[in-house]
């Protein structure tokens, strides 16, 4: 399909390219076109199978969710107010084992549309089940990066290598793998020099949660007289970098080594303080030149997918936590929930409004009281957007979310059906 978005501002998030009047081409997937319209063209257009009169509002890259764990709809608001270790073990996991495939595919149906709703274009998912969470991104037409969970408890490197393989094989790129494993707490050090192994083979980055409590640091330093970031680098792990979910505790050593491997740390602030883990230290990661994303980390402890408050919460702690104003400034944190985070996830295809670029695009509603007056647009999607403001989610050149519509291959209410029943089975609520 051939669709032609006018009439808008855009916002391209290309490096020293300000907010411009325009228009948007795409043909299938991919924009073949950004500019000024038909005039600057010579002439040349394309027969559109679809327009779309943008208002006046603002067209821009869709938020890339760089860490969560979509299927834990089921757990929103089931375990609150908990402290992490009775959280996971007394709540959590046991709720988990009663997991299967069916249940994955209506839980991760139900976050698409929440992410849709937040302007969330792709998610780098990490859950079990991974084909059911395949098959509703493929329904639903929503984008996924799949990273591994693998540990002692379940999982091996040879379905990883598998995984790796299968699901890299597609053209248009919705469904892609990433190599990684649940945590170094979790993972046993033969497991974790399997995956290193892995990884050298295939020359690729590792994801891996890290150093998200202080507990975890300092159980690590007790058995290995080093830090997560530093035992796990001294077993072949980040040679090709990778990324790591979380990283608010971290030593003088551990920027060094992240920072010389090229990994990426994808701060889950949201989630950081209802676990009370910790504010990771943003301000010194852009300090050191690392680069950033935004995650939202799982519903079972957020409890919700909104990258707006994500965007809010990471500059806003910097700011109070650094006693500086100036810490962390809102087109930082806009650069880490849009092209941070899809290079993070291995979207460089994602990242920006440009030619040859995949038509992952959400357009703001400006005309909202907390959008006016119409200044300073970038600041003012970090400081006071909301999810209100998305009119349109478009995925590949296909809308998926449009005020307040949804569509997808199934009706909402059915998603919403299935949803509660399940749970209702699993929980007994």
């Amino acid at each position: 399909m051939n669709t032609r978005i006018y009439n808008v501002r855009i916002l391209t998030m290309e490096e020293n390219r300000s907010i411009f009047q325009g228009e948007v081409w795409i043909e299938g997937d991919m924009v073949t076109y950004v500019g000024q319209g038909p005039e600057t063209t010579g002439g040349n257009v394309p027969k559109w199978d679809r327009e779309i009169d943008g208002q006046g509002n603002l067209l821009m890259p869709g938020f890339k969710n760089a860490h969560t764990h979509s299927a834990m709809t089921f757990l929103r608001s089931h375990a609150d107010d908990m402290k992490l270790d009775d959280w996971l073990n007394r709540q959590v996991f046991p709720a988990e084992a009663k997991l299967d495939g069916e249940a994955v595919y209506w839980f991760t149906k139900l976050a698409i549309m929440e992410y849709l709703t937040s302007g969330i274009t792709s998610a780098y998912d990490m859950y079990f089940y991974m084909d059911d969470g395949a098959r509703a991104a493929k329904d639903c037409g929503f984008r996924y990066v799949f990273c591994d969970s693998i540990n002692n408890f379940g999982g091996t490197v040879a379905q990883m290598e598998k995984d790796y393989l299968r699901f890299n094989t597609d053209e248009k790129r919705q469904i892609s793998h990433r190599i990684g494993f649940h945590a170094e707490y979790t993972t046993s050090r033969e497991l974790m020099e399997e995956v290193a192994a892995l990884a050298h083979k295939y020359q690729a980055p590792v994801s891996v949660h890290c150093s998200e409590t202080r507990k975890e640091v300092e159980e690590c330093r007790a058995h290995s007289g080093m830090t997560p970031v530093a035992y796990m680098d001294s077993l072949g792990l980040f040679e090709y970098g990778g990324t790591l979910f979380h990283g608010v505790h971290m030593d003088e050593d551990d920027f060094r080594i992240i920072r010389e491997r090229g990994i990426y740390v994808v701060t889950n602030p949201a989630s950081n303080l209802k676990l009370a883990s910790g504010i990771a230290p943003i301000k010194r990661y852009l300090e050191e030149g690392i680069p950033l994303a935004i995650g939202t980390d799982g519903p079972a402890s957020n409890n919700c997918l909104d990258m707006f408050r994500e965007m809010f919460l990471t500059t806003g702690l910097q700011k109070a936590v650094c006693e500086d104003p100036e810490a962390v400034p809102a087109l930082e944190v806009l650069k880490m929930a849009t092209t941070g985070g899809a290079h993070a996830m291995g979207l460089s295809e994602c990242d920006c409004i440009q030619e040859g670029k995949k038509a992952d695009l959400i357009l703001i509603d400006l005309n909202q009281p907390n959008m006016q007056p119409l200044r300073n647009l970038e600041k003012n999607l970090v400081y006071s957007g909301s999810k209100q403001n998305v009119k349109m989610t478009m995925v590949g050149g296909n809308v998926l979310y449009q005020d307040g519509e949804f569509y997808l291959d199934c009706p909402k209410e059915e998603i919403f059906e299935k949803a509660n029943e399940i749970a209702q089975k699993i929980l007994g609520e």
